[in-house]
């Protein structure tokens, strides 16, 4: 049974810049049992209600500006999956969320900067999932539960956002330090505390219960996909921490494995 999955993308600059948490997405493919596809929720993807891409093969969406020409250079033309998308939208469909089929979408940042690291030969058939910003963390655990069954089916579901993501406060140009202000590091020791010991209802109201709760995340996207994958594991699974590092300052790289071969 392969594990549920929440990594933390960071910069674009990910996918050219040396850093603890590059490092570890590029070993992170081998680690895992080899995926028959992945549905991969992007922050970078906001729709108002659920939607999924099924195409023949993923366009690279080059979503962000002001970058060196090497990063808009890379391409991640792995295959997309109608087969796949189609049975999301179904388990969708059935927990009463509701789903919609994009013909056209093709990946995101948030899905091909980890995934180019992790499969860089893109020979796995990718899905896209959107979230639902206004929907908030209890919605989108309820969107990962619908989606438990794909894990037993060979689908690795993974939900790409951020630990923290207030970019107002990045030290641009200090990628590679890994010393977290003092707030954000006492943010994600809560939320990790919180998360081992199953404390589900702190999670879901991070914002009131966190430490600077808020503050690291002025808007929620970049979280949603962590519910997902919390609801994706099961609410029993059990929770390891895969990675911890911070990237300018604020930009926590934390990445979370629920459930697996355990089960």
């Amino acid at each position: 049974m392969l594990p549920s999955l929440f990594l933390s993308h960071g910069s674009p600059m990910l996918a050219l810049t040396p850093s603890s948490a590059r490092d570890f997405l590029a070993g992170l493919g081998a680690a895992l049992p080899r995926p028959a596809a992945i549905v991969i929720a992007s922050a970078h993807w906001e729709t108002e209600r659920p939607a999924v891409n099924a195409v023949a093969e993923n366009a690279t969406i080059h979503d962000f500006y002001g970058f060196p020409p090497a990063l808009y250079a890379l391409r991640y033309p792995a295959p997309g999956s109608a087969e796949v998308a189609r049975r999301v939208a179904g388990l969708l469909d059935a927990a009463g969320l509701g789903c919609d089929v994009d013909p056209e979408r093709g990946l995101d940042h948030g899905a091909w900067v980890p995934l180019i690291l992790m499969y860089p030969e893109h020979d796995i058939p990718v899905v896209e999932l959107s979230v639902q910003g206004r929907e908030g963390p209890r919605h989108h655990l309820l969107l990962g539960e619908a989606l438990g069954p794909l894990r037993a089916e060979g689908v690795l579901v993974i939900g790409s956002g951020a630990f923290t993501h207030d970019l107002r406060r990045m030290r641009r140009g200090d990628g590679a330090s890994e010393e977290a202000e003092p707030d954000v590091a006492a943010f994600a020791d809560w939320m990790w505390a919180a998360l081992a010991a199953g404390r589900v209802d702190d999670v879901l109201d991070y914002r009131r219960r966190a430490p600077f709760g808020a503050a690291q995340h002025p808007t929620e996207e970049h979280l949603l996909p962590l519910f997902v994958a919390l609801g994706a594991g099961g609410m029993e699974a059990s929770v390891r921490r895969l990675h911890a590092s911070t990237n300018y300052g604020v930009l926590r790289m934390d990445a979370f494995a629920f459930g697996g071969d355990s089960d």
